[in-house]
């Protein structure tokens, strides 16, 4: 037990307030402003829309990620509703399928889109399927949610359209 800054073996506690001084230090070096700066351009770097596939897509092959990522380019929305500044926007139906196989103990909720080509087609169409048919037709849902819906929607619809190019 330490008194007024004292250890038990008699020796002042330098180590915490020391490297909270050092901490306060750099702070004020740098400024709040630059560290800011620094931060967005990291962000800036993020690909979120790559972020989002291979959460859902691990192992699919790479026609499926260009498929992916042209879609999403094209439309401007991903299929995990993840925005350009990595905020969800809503929770999207690849999502609920993750959480599904998460729930049932299966393996790969980081693999939503299979390992091929006809894999990710039967997932989207499910995905798709689940957005037109909700569990609870009669919720009440936002207005933003039901915009973020359609255009999550739009990029299903499109992210087919590749894939069946390619089958």
């Amino acid at each position: 037990m330490g008194i007024n800054g004292i250890g038990t073996a008699g020796y002042p506690m330098a180590g915490y307030m020391a490297k909270k001084a050092e901490r306060n230090a750099e702070s004020a070096e740098k400024g709040f402003m630059d560290i800011v700066a620094e931060k967005a351009v990291q962000d800036k770097k993020t690909d979120y829309d790559e972020k989002a596939f291979e959460s859902v897509g691990a192992n699919a092959p790479e026609e499926v990620r260009q498929a992916w990522m042209e879609a999403a380019k094209e439309t401007g929305v991903n299929g995990l509703g993840m925005s350009g500044n990595g905020m969800l926007t809503h929770l999207s139906q690849m999502m609920v399928q993750r959480a599904e196989n998460w729930m049932k103990g299966i393996g790969g909720t980081h693999d939503i889109l299979g390992s091929t080509v006809q894999s990710a087609i039967r997932a989207t169409e499910q995905a798709l399927y689940d957005l037109d048919h909700p569990l609870s037709p009669n919720s009440v849902k936002s207005i933003e949610v039901q915009r973020q819906q359609v255009k999550e929607r739009a990029f299903y619809q499109l992210f087919l359209d590749k894939l069946g190019v390619l089958v």
